[in-house]
């Protein structure tokens, strides 16, 4: 049996022709962007799909669904896209065009969500009923997965473990709210606080690497550094590792999983960051003299989007 699977993002969409072993057979992509409109992008996904199947050397009635993850939320009741803020998109039919197009099931979900789901099925947390998919990028994404199959909640908006308050009136999140775990673990974070030792150092070792202009600063930069044995950044280190594993710790305390898997550009660090991570987390769970989840990085890379979006319409 075969699938497809949509990894839809702010200014592309790329589409994959997924087997029942999770293997990618043939790709396309087409343009996004916000400043397009629903209908053309929906059209231009259903022609994407179809040269996608077509490199595979497929037809379409070979396919026994189309999975979509999406940068945002899909409304369970009304089956429409409630939004997609980088896209503009506010209830759209997504679903129904394309089924309309494909003459196919389509199923559609979070990005983070079905980024969970195929390391899950296929990745880093393939041995472990229950894992929690860590996003570290911009912001902080998660996915769940109970007995291999994705929690979202019973409205479809499970999983949202960014926006965690860990600090009462902390730093003002996009959301709205004050202290979300993003605002202090995500990459985002890494750069703030970047920019704040610049500001009260400026002969620091950030400040030299990048010519004293703070919007040079980013992630990497940082963890570099870190790595390097800088006092200053190995200090930013230790706090970002620190709220890391406050959200963590508040996790297992709530699902107590069987592993973490961390994905996301600030994983990118590694071994650095894995090891950090490992050698903290117990001092902020309920019962660290209990086994606790395993932490390990994610495997399947950009390609998670698209396996997991495609394995939403497998029925196991």
């Amino acid at each position: 049996m075969f699938y497809i699977g949509i990894d839809l993002g702010a200014t592309s969409a790329k589409v994959g022709v997924v087997d029942e072993a999770g293997r990618i057979l043939g790709k396309a992509s087409c343009k996004t962007g916000i400043e397009r409109g629903f209908e053309p992008i929906a059209a231009d996904m259903a022609e994407a799909c179809r040269r996608a199947a077509r490199e595979s050397g497929l037809e379409m009635a070979d396919f026994a669904a189309v999975g979509v993850g999406i940068p945002g939320e899909q409304n369970r009741q009304t089956e429409l896209v409630a939004f997609c803020n980088n896209l503009g998109w506010v209830d759209v039919p997504l679903k129904q065009r394309l089924e309309a197009a494909l003459a196919l099931p389509v199923y559609v979900d979070n990005d983070a969500n079905v980024a969970a789901l195929a390391e899950s099925r296929f990745g880093a947390s393939k041995d472990a009923p229950t894992s929690i998919l860590i996003t570290l990028g911009t912001g902080i994404g998660g996915g769940i997965v109970q007995n291999r199959r994705l929690h979202t909640g019973a409205h479809g908006v499970g999983g949202e473990i960014g926006h965690m308050v860990i600090a009462m009136n902390g730093e003002e999140c996009n959301c709205g709210h004050r202290g979300c775990w993003e605002k202090y673990a995500s990459a985002t974070a890494l750069i703030r606080m970047g920019r704040e030792i610049m500001a009260k150092k400026p002969g620091c070792a950030l400040a030299a690497r990048l010519g004293g202009d703070p919007d040079r600063v980013d992630a990497k930069a940082v963890l570099d550094l870190a790595k390097e044995g800088d006092a200053d950044c190995m200090g930013i280190f230790r706090d970002y590792v620190h709220y890391l594993c406050i959200g963590m710790g508040n996790l297992v305390n709530l699902y107590d999983p069987d592993m973490f898997v961390l994905g996301g550009g600030v994983a990118h660090a590694g071994a650095f960051l894995l090891d950090a991570v490992r050698a903290q987390l117990g001092k902020y769970v309920y019962c660290p003299s209990l086994s606790f989840a395993r932490v390990e990085l994610a495997r399947l890379g950009n390609d998670a989007g698209i396996i997991g979006a495609a394995m939403l319409g497998r029925e196991d």
